[in-house]
């Protein structure tokens, strides 16, 4: 039965680079409406998990669940892995935005073909349709007035915040952002934070790497340390930044807060 409250569950799930193992029996329950932030070292799993859950990578043991159906590879009761047909991953993938480091926008597109071209190519929507949505999306985050502007015209913060909407315009029930303020000058990562802080609250849910300890302080409820593809420990905001249990969460803290 589906818990409607329940949004992300991921049970024992295994990754491997050939020998390498990247992540090691990972359990994470994610609700409706809740932000979730992954932190640790380089190297610790973060941006696989992520990219496992909306299967741009294949796990090679567990189960993950996005609103209530396995997405991409899962394990059985017999210990069987199964997967998903072509079809039925994108239509699952569909409902899941991803914003990456980069940016990922087409530099021949303005902002707003940007994102009018999910909408009509996979969506299958109207151009009109689609251009009503990309519109109102672009404001969403700001960008009224950038909508005929090319990438090579708008700054990093500006691009990013075109790659989220681009991610809205979908209507995802999952957002996922893997470091999206990393490859941003300083100045400019105020406003990315600012539209991830309007989204968390306006209840999106939210899966994100980051280092940026202020905003999972602001709008997190809760906090997930990786280390060596294990999550070592987990809580809220408080618990974690202001009183870490294990020694290699507070190394970390101690050099990024």
């Amino acid at each position: 039965m589906r818990d409607s409250g329940l949004i992300v569950k991921v049970e024992k799930v295994n990754k491997f680079y050939k020998k390498l193992h990247v992540l090691r029996d990972i359990d994470m329950e994610v609700q409706r409406g809740q932000v979730v932030v992954l932190i640790g070292s380089s190297g610790s799993g973060k941006t696989t998990l992520l990219r496992c859950i909306n299967h741009l990578e294949t796990i090679d043991s567990g189960r993950i669940e996005v609103d209530g159906a396995p997405i991409g590879s899962y394990t059985d009761d017999h210990g069987t892995l199964h997967r998903d047909s072509e079809r039925d991953l994108n239509r699952k993938r569909s409902q899941i935005g991803m914003v990456f480091q980069r940016f990922h926008l087409f530099s021949h597109m303005t902002a707003l073909e940007n994102v009018v071209l999910a909408l009509t190519t996979v969506k299958k929507l109207s151009k009109d349709k689609a251009r009503e949505i990309a519109v109102q999306q672009l404001r969403h985050v700001g960008l009224e007035d950038k909508l005929e502007a090319y990438p090579s015209r708008l700054s990093g913060g500006q691009q990013q915040r075109v790659a989220i909407a681009r991610s809205l315009a979908m209507q995802p029930k999952l957002m996922l952002f893997d470091e999206p303020t990393s490859a941003l000058d300083p100045e400019l990562v105020g406003e990315v934070l600012e539209t991830m802080i309007d989204l968390a609250k306006e209840g999106m849910t939210m899966i994100v790497v980051t280092h940026e300890m202020g905003f999972a302080r602001e709008v997190g409820h809760r906090i997930l340390f990786l280390h060596e593809g294990t999550i070592l420990e987990q809580g809220s905001p408080a618990e974690i930044l202001n009183h870490p249990q294990h020694v290699r969460t507070r190394t970390f803290l101690s050099k990024v807060l």
